[in-house]
């Protein structure tokens, strides 16, 4: 940016970690500085910084209002997190342009120290949806007599923690259904279906095991598939628009008459994707397993497993009590992250069924290694960060 005199205006975040990007939680400290370079002395009124964050909703819908008559309806809906101001030269006054008060700056390069808290209440994940988004960034103002403002806006990313180390997110995930096919007047036997995962919490990187079994007693070739979709629904004026894309998938063998296949742990890996979104009252981001046989000509036989994208991996150990949340930072590059295009059709979605039926398996450190070098970038330094820290000390359910 080079503006008369003002040769730049920069902002630079004090990382809380070795990365570049900085990464932040409700409570945290963010700090940093405003650079100020230029090439002859000014007067300035002030130097202002402004800190926001908020989530923001908007889609547009055609609505029909009789013969010929068509109009547009748009759905806009906000929440704000935080709203902070502050001046670090000058005055706030904005109401004159004259000569008083102006303070000197003299050529050369300068620095401005900036720090606001966070507050303390739950902060939805920074996230960039089709119809909305939350976001959070520092905003640098530059104000001088009978000169238009020099500004510049930076972000920032804040995630809410998700530890999967919690009882209700270890626990295991489970259904059975089953589905008799009809021609004409002869019916055919069964299409069963049983699957289970492990637990219901996974990090980015991290493989799911499924355990399933498919039996085929009707007249048809079928196959048995399992995919992970990320839902969004985003909320304003009492309206909700939902986007579900898939995120990954896998095929079994294909099953004559008569056959059954078992999957014995059969892993579906799972991408780097955004965490879940829970607590934000106008946008939601949550992710299911669905496991289902494919059956041509029919209505396939499927299962819904809800699931949890967190942030703070299975401890290696594998506790069965919730850890202490980590403050610690990462290295986010999901924002904005375009999922694989969609491979095949989905299924349509019914009912979800589940049943606990067991205590919470341990994951293995073979796993969690997996989870490290499929990063490789999305939330790596947050992982060696966590992983190599002391453990807390956990009590038994």
């Amino acid at each position: 940016m080079v503006l008369g005199k003002v040769k730049s205006l920069t902002i630079s975040f004090d990382c809380l970690s070795n990365s570049n990007s900085p990464v932040y939680s409700s409570g945290d400290t963010v700090s940093g500085r405003i650079i100020l370079e230029i090439t002859g002395e000014i007067r300035v009124k002030a130097l202002k910084i402004h800190a926001r964050g908020h989530a923001k909703v908007r889609w547009s819908e055609s609505k029909n209002a009789g013969s010929n008559t068509a109009y547009t309806q748009n759905y806009t809906e906000e929440v704000e997190y935080f709203n902070h101001k502050d001046v670090l030269v000058g005055h706030g006054r904005d109401d004159d342009n004259s000569e008083e008060g102006l303070h000197t700056i003299h050529s050369g390069r300068h620095e401005y120290a900036f720090s606001f808290e966070l507050p303390q209440i739950p902060l939805a994940t920074s996230f960039e949806g089709r119809h909305g988004s939350v976001r959070y960034w520092v905003k640098a103002e530059l104000h001088r007599p009978w000169l238009l403002p020099v500004k510049l806006k930076k972000e920032f990313t804040v995630f809410e923690h998700i530890d999967i180390n919690t009882p209700s997110l270890l626990s295991p995930q489970a259904g059975t259904k089953e589905k008799t096919l009809c021609c004409w007047l002869c019916t055919s036997g069964p299409i069963s279906l049983s699957a289970k995962i492990e637990r219901k919490g996974y990090t980015p990187g991290e493989s799911i095991q499924i355990f399933a079994e498919i039996e085929n007693c009707s007249s048809r070739m079928v196959v048995p598939k399992a995919t992970i979709y990320q839902t969004q629904a985003f909320y304003a004026k009492g309206k909700m628009k939902e986007v579900r894309q898939l995120v990954a998938n896998l095929r079994g063998e294909s099953l004559s008459s008569g056959k059954t296949e078992t999957w014995n742990g059969k892993q579906l890996k799972i991408p780097p994707i955004s965490p879940s979104i829970l607590d934000c009252s106008i946008i939601r981001v949550e992710y299911s397993l669905m496991v289902y046989v494919d059956i041509p000509g029919a209505v396939d036989l499927f299962l819904n497993l809800p699931l949890v994208i967190g942030t703070i991996p299975l401890h290696p150990f594998g506790s069965r009590t919730s850890s202490v949340s980590s403050q610690g930072s990462m290295n986010i590059n999901w924002l904005g992250l375009t999922l694989p295009e969609r491979l095949e059709a989905p299924p349509s979605y019914a009912e979800v069924v589940t049943e606990e039926n067991r205590q919470s398996g341990l994951a293995s450190v073979a796993a969690f290694d997996d989870f490290q070098r499929a990063l490789q970038g999305p939330l790596f330094a947050y992982i060696q960060e966590f992983r190599f820290r002391p453990p807390p000390l956990y009590s038994e359910v």
